[in-house]
């Protein structure tokens, strides 16, 4: 009798097994910084295990990567830049790290600003300072990591649908609150050119001494203009970055008269218990204290 009730259990117990969908295991992923890792992360959900590069409050720019980036990378099922110039020591750790897999780009689609710069076309690569480009990331990021396991495409999908409707959301939001300060008002001085993508999509503008890279530095005749158009302008309000030296932006806002609007986080999340922990929420805290400077 026994011998016959396990006869009968293991077809049934097969057939329910193969009735079920196989599912992948998780994909380790490795982003570039963390507002990328943070995007991924909403995009894949359970099915991805994320490691950002770059670590919180850190400047994607000016990276030096370790030993430990190389192993993360070496091991990594997919990995993820932003592109445009951005991640310009990627190279040099992909080397290091013997990892020869492609990385995804995720800005590719994305229509990106140029300017000349001492002679030189460059491209702003702060395209996460607009949440419409970031839903370009998103189909990205969800067709690469469908690619990379296919098993879990049902699951990826409904991941990435959730977090673009977030994401339509804030940006619907952002504009609303900004909208409704007058267009003459909305200027501000900040360490470097990180917010050109904000100032297109919502409307404010942005001053800086520095360019897109935080590598680059300012001449002191740049420095003088620069003091020369802020009161000219009637540019109120200053902000240091969290990634990067305010020391240079203080300088310029102490000879035009500037007052202090606090912290931005054009390009780094904050850590875990600080006040820009993820991508929303960063967007969100550089929108109120923009707002908050400029209606005093």
């Amino acid at each position: 009798m026994k011998n016959r009730f396990l006869a009968l259990a293991v077809p049934a117990a097969f057939t329910l097994s193969a009735a079920m969908p196989v599912q992948a295991d998780t994909l380790d992923v490795v982003a570039s910084f963390t507002v990328l890792a943070d995007v991924v992360k909403n995009v894949g959900g359970d099915q991805v295990n994320v490691t950002s590069l770059v670590p919180a409050n850190g400047d994607p720019h000016d990276f030096e990567p370790s030993p430990e980036n190389a192993r993360a990378l070496k091991q990594a099922d997919v990995t993820f830049l932003s592109g445009e110039n951005l991640e310009i020591w990627f190279e040099r750790l992909a080397e290091a790290s013997g990892n020869t897999q492609a990385p995804v780009i995720v800005s590719d689609g994305i229509a990106t600003h140029t300017f000349e710069e001492d002679g030189e076309t460059i491209i702003d690569p702060h395209v996460w300072n607009s949440a419409a480009n970031v839903l370009v990331w998103i189909d990205n990021i969800e067709q690469a990591l469908v690619a990379a396991a296919p098993e879990d495409a049902a699951a990826i999908h409904q991941s990435a649908d959730a977090y673009r409707q977030k994401i339509q959301a804030l940006d619907a939001d952002i504009k609303a609150k900004i909208d409704a300060v007058p267009q003459e008002e909305r200027k501000v001085l900040t360490s470097h050119d990180a917010f050109g993508y904000y100032t297109a999509e919502y409307g404010v503008q942005f001053m800086s001494p520095l360019g897109v890279s935080t590598e680059t530095e300012a001449s002191a005749g740049e420095v003088a203009r620069l003091i020369d158009q802020i009161k000219e302008e009637g540019v109120k309000v200053y902000f240091i970055e969290s990634s990067n030296d305010g020391r240079l932006v203080e300088q310029i806002a102490n000879a035009t008269g500037a007052k202090s609007g606090g912290e931005l986080y054009p390009e780094a999340l904050s850590a875990a218990d600080g006040v820009a922990p993820t991508y929303i929420e960063l967007m969100n805290f550089n929108t109120s204290q923009i707002l908050s400077a400029i209606a005093e």
